[in-house]
């Protein structure tokens, strides 16, 4: 016999689309075979019934049994030895039908009952547990609604605890009854087989049995074609036990390993977040907006493919494209009353998605695929291996480093004081003491008259031009994912403030995006102690409680090798745009971890001096330790590019040199080879004159050596 058809049991927890678009072939071929069954067991209760009309009962069977191989099977309608087999059948019934008369206790036990038990019991069971399993669907759907709807602003541990259970119990449900369904639907594409073939051959033995005298009719090829067709009933039968007995060791086996899993936010410490993906694929529940406050949340399924994340609901046969993230952006979100909400902003800035997912675990995980495939990875040779290596190195470059007060102590020689050009990550206690605090004084970090500047000037004020461009800004629409780290013009115009050379940073591995609130930006005397951000926190926190200023402008904080931007979250417009080259401090409030800023170094200001400092201070969602470990990796970057270039350019240097040397001696030695060729010239021409006439003027010794002296100057200033 050919394979059998099956539905993966393994997949029913996954509940895929496409497991549901395979389960709806399968239903419907169990409603074909529901209606070609019925039409069988007619036509033989027809036979039983009537014997009058035995002859056209059993040429209606005929014609049935001929009518197989039109039949329209989704499943296992090509099966040419089903089909011949039945063919042979049609051609005996219809040869004996004209002579048959049934018994009606034979054919009761030998043709009725198998057909019958089939009819009445296999049948009625596919459509139990199909109506069982519907509802068991959707009760599981009602309970994750539930679930995904739990308040994160007013957490009730009694209503979280029975949500949860509600969602494992439903859960486990719809999986045990999926598994058993699945298992009677692939036991069905045995028993229809059985179903066909055992009343057939009950009724030819019934015939054979009480027609003996028709001897010359049944002749002993039939009954051989009879006995093959049993023992291949018997095989099919022994491979159904056989698959039976498997599929439910496996849906044991399933149950005993799934049941961590019917959880809807499982134990991360069990399942660990696996942050070198480029592929994932799961259900979200995307938000969609019905007007200018009201959304409502779908749940649908998402899976990436290659640079596009694409969305299928349940039943599709294939998924649509919901967007590309090829070089987007994504990050965590606090969206209304959902937790585990993430956004997807598109490389160009002009589409964005939020959505939720069913667990912390998956929250992070589709984070951090998303975020490998925006960089591409997935084009590599082994995707996973190069995003475990990129994540590993952005990992231990933004490892926190250790405070500024133990570097200081640690690279200080005896006596010796500090460099005027220190920097600081994360680090530094706003309370402690130390010697170096003592030393300075308040009134030397920050000027009591500084004025302090509470808000951002917009890029499109026409009236205030002259302070937008002092802050370094384009004054153009941007994008603020995808753009490379290269000045263009307008960008080096808006710099020329700061003293920026222009320089080019191609295809940038740092593109960092932080939520972030300007608080005050103010002048500061120093630039070289973290203590200067300290007090520039004081200060400006203190001067927002005396002017009763609450008001804070949000803003995206985009980080790059190149430069700090500060973008308009909603027309995506750099407001600000810092030169890394100059971000000479950075520092993060040791006890408010919202709270962070740094020192730029521009040119300018209201000392008198060519250079001046300025202090940024704003506040993030708890990310203040992780934007200056993004900062200070960056800085790292640039710094190792920098030293690439200049060892690029020293050693094109030397490679000149001595490419100018190689000319420059073989210059000397075609100088002397034709020097060497005019001394052989001279001498071969004053040999005849030697031997010539006695009457020739001989030279004196004084001439002969100015001649000699004359020549050795001619030869100097020609190696010269």
């Amino acid at each position: 016999m050919p394979g059998i058809d099956k539905l993966p049991i393994e997949e029913t927890l996954e509940d895929s689309p496409q497991t549901r678009s395979l389960l709806g072939v399968f239903e419907e071929d169990a409603t074909a075979i529901s209606n070609y069954m019925n039409q069988l067991y007619q036509a033989m209760h027809r036979i039983y019934d009537a014997q009058n009309e035995l002859s056209a009962a059993t040429h209606l069977t005929s014609k049935l049994l001929k009518e197989y191989e039109k039949q329209r099977f989704p499943l296992g309608g090509d099966d040419e030895v089903m089909s011949s087999t039945l063919q042979q059948f049609s051609k005996v019934i219809d040869e004996l039908s004209s002579c048959h008369a049934v018994l009606s206790t034979q054919l009761a036990d030998a043709m009725m009952f198998p057909i019958s038990q089939f009819k009445e019991r296999d049948l009625k069971e596919i459509l139990t547990l199909k109506e069982v399993f519907q509802i068991a669907s959707n009760d599981h759907d009602a309970a994750i609604n539930r679930y995904s709807r739990l308040s994160k602003k007013r957490e009730n541990d009694k209503v979280k605890y029975e949500v949860t259970e509600d969602v494992y119990t439903s859960r486990k449900k719809q999986h045990q009854t999926m598994m058993h369904y699945f298992c009677a639907l692939n036991t069905l594409q045995y028993k229809k087989k059985i179903a066909l073939l055992e009343p057939l051959l009950g009724y030819m033995q019934a015939q054979i049995s009480f027609f003996k005298m028709g001897s010359e009719n049944l002749n002993g090829q039939l009954e051989e074609f009879l006995a093959n067709i049993g023992t291949s009933v018997q095989n099919v039968r022994r491979e159904m036990d056989g698959d039976v007995e498997t599929m439910q060791q496996t849906i044991e086996d399933l149950e005993v390993a799934s049941d961590p899993l019917y959880l809807p936010d499982p134990d991360p410490t069990k399942f660990p977040v696996n942050r070198n993906l480029t592929r994932k694929a799961g259900y979200l529940n995307a938000r969609n907006k019905t007007g200018l406050v009201s959304s409502t949340w779908d749940r649908q399924f998402y899976f990436t493919q290659g640079g596009n994340l694409m969305s299928q609901a349940r039943g599709d046969v294939a998924g649509g494209l919901a967007m590309d993230i090829d070089n987007c952006s994504v990050m965590a979100v606090d969206c209304e009353d959902r937790r585990y909400c993430f956004q997807i902003t598109s490389f160009d800035g002009k589409k964005s998605s939020i959505l939720q997912a069913e667990s912390k675990k998956d929250h992070e995980e589709w984070i951090c695929t998303i975020n490998n495939i925006s960089k591409q990875i997935y084009l590599s040779e082994n995707p996973e291996e190069t995003a475990a290596r990129v994540n590993q190195s952005a990992l231990e470059a933004v490892t926190p480093s250790p405070s500024f007060q133990q570097r200081h102590e640690s690279l200080r020689p005896g006596g010796q004081s500090r460099p005027p050009t220190a920097r600081t990550s994360s680090s530094g206690s706003l309370g402690s003491e130390s010697t170096n605090l003592a030393a300075l004084s308040l009134d030397s970090l920050v000027a009591p008259d500084t004025p302090i500047q509470f808000d951002i000037i917009s890029p499109v004020c026409e009236d205030q031009p002259g302070q937008a461009k002092a802050f370094g800004q384009g004054g153009r629409r941007t994008n603020p994912f995808g753009e490379s780290g290269g000045s263009t013009k307008s960008e080096t115009e808006g710099r020329t403030d700061c003293n920026v050379h222009p320089r080019v940073i191609s295809n940038s591995i740092l593109h960092q995006l932080f939520i972030v609130r300007f608080l005050g930006s103010m002048e500061v005397k120093s630039d070289d102690h973290p203590d200067v951000v300290y007090e520039t926190m004081r200060q400006i926190l203190a001067a927002r409680a005396i002017h009763n200023i609450f008001r804070m402008t949000e803003s995206h904080l985009l980080v790059t090798c190149d430069c700090l931007k500060l973008i308009d979250p909603q027309t995506q417009v750099t407001r600000l745009t810092f030169p890394l080259p100059y971000v000479v401090l950075y520092a993060t409030h040791q006890e408010n971890k919202r709270l962070f800023g740094f020192v730029l170094r521009t040119s300018g200001g209201r000392s008198e001096s060519n250079l001046s400092s300025v202090c940024y201070i704003f506040e993030s969602n708890n990310e203040g330790e992780k934007i200056c470990d993004s900062v200070g990796l960056a800085k790292q970057i640039a710094l190792h590019a920098e030293l690439d270039r200049r060892a690029s350019e020293k050693q094109k240097e030397i490679e000149r040199v001595k490419e100018k040397q190689q000319k420059e001696l073989s210059k000397q030695k075609e100088i002397e080879k034709d020097l060497e060729e005019q001394s052989r010239l001279i001498a071969a021409s004053s040999r005849p004159s030697q031997s010539g006439s006695e009457g020739q003027l001989v030279l004196s010794s004084s001439q002969s050596e100015e001649s000699d002296l004359g020549e050795e100057g001619k030869k100097r200033e020609s190696e010269a």
